[in-house]
């Protein structure tokens, strides 16, 4: 005795068989990509460590032209108000003020908007 199966109910069957093994991927969690944006403003503040000691520290370290230190919430107070956006501006574009004198990235022309931002975020991470 042969079976046979109408070729509907084989259609039907194949199409379940295969929607239960779709090949899309789900959303991330809330938990992984809040784990993401974490990971990765801890690799922009180390970036913007490492652009700091080998660029900014020569004044930042000692206030020379009334270069901020980091982490002197006094010093940086007047500064940071405006928000950390227009410090980077500044900072890139260079800025002179009654507080003091900020040449254009720091006087080093090489380096890019990216590191300048990242560097302003390395010294002012603990002002926020």
């Amino acid at each position: 005795m042969t079976m046979k199966l109408s070729v509907p109910a084989f259609f039907i069957v194949g199409l379940i068989s295969l929607g239960a093994c779709s090949p899309e991927k789900l959303p991330p969690s809330d938990e992984a990509l809040e784990s993401k944006a974490e990971a990765l403003a801890e690799q922009k503040i180390e970036t913007g460590k490492k652009i700091y000691e080998s660029n900014c520290a020569g004044c930042h370290d000692s206030g020379v032209s009334g270069a901020p230190k980091p982490g002197d919430k006094a010093a940086w107070r007047e500064r940071i108000t405006p928000g950390v956006a227009a410090m980077v501006k500044k900072s890139i574009e260079g800025y002179e003020g009654k507080t003091g004198v900020m040449p254009p990235k720091g006087g080093n022309d090489t380096l890019t908007d990216e590191e300048v931002a990242n560097a302003v975020d390395f010294m002012t991470v603990n002002l926020k």
